[in-house]
């Protein structure tokens, strides 16, 4: 920030943040956490997280290629075991590593 400038007020900070996670449920990602575990495999549990659900795309993170692969091959089980989520459940999944 310059000199001259004035800093941005708190209402604009708290309004461009609101934007940025509109599309981002808190709620409906506690539930996939909670879900996980019942869902996949006590070992993908175990190392693999839910990150968030965005756009309707679950994303998980994974520890290496190997578990990535193995959630992949798993994709269609794993999305239906979020049904019970209803209109938030995911229809996609993407593996990120951590």
């Amino acid at each position: 920030m310059r000199r001259d400038e004035q800093p941005e007020t708190l209402s604009n900070l708290l309004n461009t943040l609101a934007g940025r996670l509109r599309r981002v449920d808190l709620r409906t990602i506690d539930g996939a956490r909670r879900l996980w575990p019942t869902v996949v495999d006590p070992v993908i549990a175990e190392h693999c997280r839910v990150e968030m659900i965005k756009d309707g795309v679950l994303i998980v993170s994974v520890p290496s290629g190997a578990f990535a692969q193995q959630i992949a091959m798993q994709s269609s089980t794993i999305l239906r075991g979020f049904s019970s989520l209803g209109t938030s459940a995911p229809t996609s999944l993407k593996t990120v590593l951590k």
